[in-house]
């Protein structure tokens, strides 16, 4: 049982939560989200900032009421959501709390090796770890998990949050595959990056041979989903929301009715034949069985925007601010919905945004007429500007109604 206390205060909160999330302002912006990312024209492109590492300032442990670990955790999560609504960006939540899958491994970790093991971290969110690959030879040690769904732990986790949210909040299953088709992000944490791109041009026929393991891995894990009949719709949420990806009105699915989020961050360094030999190639028998593909995160993609392209259920073209616009503009149309992104750092630490706003104001222009998002992510501070955030949305929003 949890303390009293807790559940009020939890429970208080999740109102709040629910308030917001059956409004008719959430409607509008799931409306505004669903028309982006159909590539129909909405009212406006939206806008969104994700927390990251901010949160750390924003809601550090000791501001926290509750008192039990899982009340403390919902605690964090919902003051995170109603501290967006304050934002004023285009926050949507769903009016339910979401349970992830459990699923069993056969190995401790997944593909063998201890990865995650950190070898340092500092106060503001720094981190290094172990890379349990530390030679070529040592790849022959990467082994190829197996999956399986725990639906007893499932249960038992989805009963404890209904206990403590009651009536006040749902609380439902999400279900996805255990691993995703981010191999770069698996190689990197098994060997390093810069050995890894050594090993590129010195042993690629080794690397072959770890990706393809990986790809078994991942094909696994999304093949263990699946026939566990438990994969659940994940089209509600910033970036991704959208009308169904499959036309039949329920949200358990299979793999082609969900969004893949895939990206090359890694191989940011990697020539275009590269990436699509060593990277892409095993990407692709992963991606291509979602109904829709994200693809990219914070790495340039102005030399591989045709490889990217060839992704035959891209949805959603990352522009990150190192990727060229014009060019991604000139050579892509309007295909793709674009996430255009920015960079925290003009956005966090500078005394003024005159500059934020000119940007935002020439590259909305020139994406006027496109499907397009404008995002900001990877907000590790607030740089000792309390409500940069909120500024920072009012600014975005503003260029978006300029050129919508």
């Amino acid at each position: 049982m949890f303390p009293e206390n807790d559940i009020i205060k939890v429970r208080k909160l999740a109102n709040q939560m629910m308030e917001h999330a059956l409004s008719d302002e959430f409607e509008a912006r799931r409306n505004r989200w669903r028309d982006v990312n159909s590539r129909q024209k909405p009212d406006r492109a939206p806008v969104w900032c994700g927390l990251a590492g901010v949160s750390r300032e924003l809601f550090p442990p000791e501001t926290l009421e509750c008192t039990d670990p899982i009340c403390r955790r919902v605690e964090d999560v919902f003051r995170r959501h109603l501290y967006k609504c304050w934002v004023g960006d285009d926050e949507v939540f769903n009016p339910w709390w979401s349970v992830p899958a459990v699923f069993d491994c056969s190995t401790e970790y997944p593909f063998g090796l201890p990865t995650h093991v950190s070898v340092g971290t500092t106060e503001k969110g720094g981190f290094k770890y172990h890379h349990p690959i530390k030679s070529v030879d040592d790849y022959e040690k990467i082994t190829i998990p197996e999956y399986s769904y725990n639906e007893t732990e499932t249960k038992s986790r989805i009963a404890r949050l209904s206990d403590l949210l009651g009536e006040v909040m749902p609380v439902r299953m999400s279900g996805a595959p255990p691993l995703t088709p981010n191999h770069s992000v698996y190689l990197e944490q098994l060997r390093g990056m810069e050995p890894m791109l050594g090993d590129l041009a010195f042993y690629p026929s080794t690397v072959h041979r770890a990706m393809a393991k990986i790809t078994e891995g991942v094909l696994g894990a999304m093949r263990a989903a699946e026939e566990a009949g438990i994969l659940t719709t994940n089209n509600t949420l910033p970036m991704t929301c959208s009308d169904p990806l499959e036309d039949d009105g329920g949200t358990k699915t299979g793999l082609n009715g969900l969004w893949c989020i895939a990206n090359s961050q890694e191989f940011q360094m990697v020539s275009p034949a590269m990436h699509q030999e060593f990277l892409l190639n095993y990407q692709m028998p992963c991606m291509q069985q979602y109904g829709a593909v994200q693809y990219g995160c914070c790495e340039d993609l102005t030399q591989k925007i045709d490889i990217v392209k060839s992704i035959p259920n891209l949805r959603v073209f990352v522009c990150s601010y190192w990727t060229d616009l014009e060019k991604l503009l000139a050579t892509c149309g309007n295909a793709y919905t674009i996430m255009w992104r920015q960079l925290s750092a003009h956005v966090m630490l500078p005394d003024e945004l005159i500059g934020v706003e000119n940007d935002l104001s020439f590259g909305a222009r020139k994406l006027q007429g496109s499907s397009y998002q404008i995002i900001l992510r990877e907000v590790e501070t607030l740089g000792g500007h309390p409500d940069r955030l909120k500024e920072w949305a009012g600014i975005a929003i503003n260029a978006a109604e300029q050129f919508s």
